[in-house]
């Protein structure tokens, strides 16, 4: 059973995984090793090493059962996220302008995050017995409300960031149930016509992202500031970087939040174009075995779980590197694997472990 097991798993997606896990370790501890909250110099990394590891036996736990029994709680795990979410706006913790952290105990906990792979889910316990069958606007509307709740929930606290990932994963998870496409094409040039409007419903603070997007020297010392700051930081660090904690923008506190959404700038500036590409080949090894696994899944429910985990780190790589490049508006979504953040690390390293178990199961095994 051990040697089927280990013949049968992914080792590609988990090289590639543990590769970005290390990688951002080490970043990590040389972007804050000067400015801790402790006099422990490497308070940030051992925190974030610690929770990797257990998050590794997490993953563990998470490949040794048939993925298909998620299928039965799909509902109950929908449920569940919605209460979170309402616990937030009732007793989360305020910080940065948005009330979207929880504590427990020692521990703060963003619940945004993990509703995204209870989304998905569910999602995909729902989309399974929809497949072939959204040909109309009738038949996608209720499965846009099952996502519609929590996408406002999130979007009310205001989670801007978070609440476009569900858009991802919806868009994903539906594009594979066989949507009929010129109703998705139908809905992306509604969506399109809506922008003028949507830009009325937007807050201050979000609409000067917009225009700091278009031309960071609207504000500079503002909501200009990070772009501005993360655009020298890569430049600054041409072809091979100018060294782990060798980096002036990141070191001497020039770039904001440089630990986690901003974590890929301090990659540019220390390690260079060498050190950026090398990481974006990683996450583009974990998106081709994504989308490989979804591929060859032995049913369904499977596939559409491989594409909504899939579409999720897309987003989060393309919106993350963009922002941080100035080719995209800041929001605040990290980095997968990356950034540093319990709640993100703990909910991409369980949505890998399900890849790999998607995997195992690729083909009927007794286990």
């Amino acid at each position: 059973m051990t040697k089927s097991i280990l013949r049968r798993t992914d080792f590609t997606l988990l090289a590639a995984t543990l590769g970005i896990v290390l990688m951002s370790l080490i970043i990590i501890g040389s972007a804050t090793h000067i400015n801790t909250p402790s006099d422990d110099r490497y308070w940030y990394v051992a925190r974030q090493g610690l929770f990797a590891l257990m998050n590794i036996g997490l993953a563990v736990f998470l490949m040794n059962f048939d993925y298909k029994m998620l299928q039965g709680y799909g509902n109950r795990l929908y449920v569940f996220n919605l209460i979170m979410l309402v616990a937030v706006m009732l007793i989360g913790q305020s910080a940065l302008g948005a009330q979207r952290w929880i504590s427990i105990g020692p521990i703060s906990i963003q619940p945004s995050e993990f509703s995204k792979l209870i989304m998905i889910i569910s999602l995909a316990a729902m989309l399974e017995e929809r497949v072939g069958k959204l040909n109309t606007l009738h038949d996608l509307l209720p499965v846009a409300a099952y996502v519609g709740v929590p996408f406002l929930l999130v979007l009310k606290q205001p989670d801007l960031g978070t609440s476009l990932v569900f858009m991802a994963i919806f868009f994903g998870m539906i594009f594979i149930s066989g949507i009929n496409l010129r109703l998705l094409g139908g809905i992306f040039a509604a969506g399109i016509a809506m922008m003028p409007l949507l830009w009325h419903v937007l807050k201050d603070y979000q609409k000067m992202r917009i225009m700091v997007f278009m031309d960071p020297n609207v504000d500079p010392l503002g909501s200009g500031y990070h772009i501005i700051q993360s655009k020298i930081a890569i430049g600054s660090g041409m072809l091979f970087g100018k060294g782990l904690f060798g980096g002036t923008q990141s070191q001497l506190n020039f770039l904001p939040e440089n630990h986690t959404d901003f974590i890929f700038a301090v990659v540019g500036e220390e390690l260079g174009f060498i050190g950026v590409t090398f990481l974006l080949l990683l996450y583009l090894v974990v998106l081709w075995r994504g989308v490989a696994i979804a591929r060859d899944a032995s049913d369904m429910f499977g596939r559409l779980l491989a594409v909504g985990i899939t579409s999720m780190l897309a987003f989060h790589v393309l919106v993350n590197v963009g922002m941080t490049l100035g080719i995209m508006p800041v929001t605040g979504i990290p980095l997968p694997l990356m950034s540093y953040g319990v709640s993100s690390l703990t909910t991409n390293i369980m949505a890998i472990a399900i890849l790999l178990n998607i995997q195992l199961r690729k083909q009927k095994l007794l286990f």
